[in-house]
């Protein structure tokens, strides 16, 4: 199986309005894959559908080798997700949400599990405080630790680093590159430019219900005419100060 996921003529509708308009796309085996688009423009319908929590029109989609209509347990079992909102139980401590999501996945030696997802994403110092009291980038680490409990072959990362600073994007970046590198595919939407040119092996946009433009980042600037070569003097964006000043703040201490 080279693909993780293929998809074809996926058509999804609600009432009058038309959001899925006959998309397909493919995406490799132990790739990274960028959806793009602006809000409303049908990416999380694509995920829902992906992941069984909706079905679609017309058209087919398998994930992991299995029909997401036909198989749905067994593409519940092949993958990860974490949505645009945490999926945290805030009564719960860190751990014990990690915990939770072990014990669901009947995985042997469960407090190992959730301690290394906790140190691998930043938590270990909070990981007895209830989620209540936790930042929002905080709990979206938590919520990622969460999606990553069993090493599942096929990750969905639905906007996963909207609403987070600098510094607690670019650890997500990191855990993404990490888990393409062990072998993990990953399904990321974002409106993130940035991000999609860091991280993806191919990027797709999606326009109206449909894929306008899909391939690697090389691919997609051909489509363009060629830069006209300026001699400029480079200015630090906001981010690489925050970075720069917030990293000496620490080295201060």
């Amino acid at each position: 199986m080279q693909n993780s996921i293929e998809v074809i003529g996926l058509k999804k509708s609600y009432r009058d309005l038309h959001v899925l308009k006959g998309v397909d796309f493919e995406v490799k085996k132990g790739s990274i894959f960028a959806l793009l688009g602006a809000n409303g423009a049908g990416k999380t319908t694509i995920v829902k559908i992906l992941t069984t929590l909706l079905r679609q029109d017309s058209g087919s989609a398998t994930v992991n080798g299995f029909d997401v209509l036909l198989h749905p347990q067994y593409v519940r079992r092949s993958i990860s997700l974490t949505g645009q909102f945490a999926a945290v139980d805030d009564i719960l401590t860190g751990r014990e949400n990690v915990l939770m999501i072990a014990r669901l996945r009947h995985l042997k030696n469960p407090h190992q599990v959730a301690g290394d997802l906790l140190e691998r994403l930043g938590l270990t110092d909070a990981a007895n405080r209830r989620a209540s009291s936790y930042s929002g980038g905080m709990r979206r680490r938590l919520d990622i630790a969460m999606s990553l409990v069993g090493q599942s072959p096929l990750v969905f990362l639905d906007e996963p680093t909207t609403g987070l600073d600098p510094e607690a994007r670019i650890e997500v970046w990191k855990i993404i590159k990490e888990l393409s590198a062990n072998g993990t595919t990953v399904f990321l939407t974002t409106q993130y430019l940035e991000e999609a040119e860091q991280l993806a092996d191919q990027i797709a946009i999606l326009h109206e219900g449909s894929i306008i433009v899909n391939g690697t980042l090389a691919e997609l600037k051909k489509l363009f005419p060629p830069a006209t070569i300026e001699y400029i003097e480079k200015q630090p964006t906001l981010e690489e100060i925050f970075l720069s000043v917030v990293g000496k703040k620490k080295e201060g201490k």
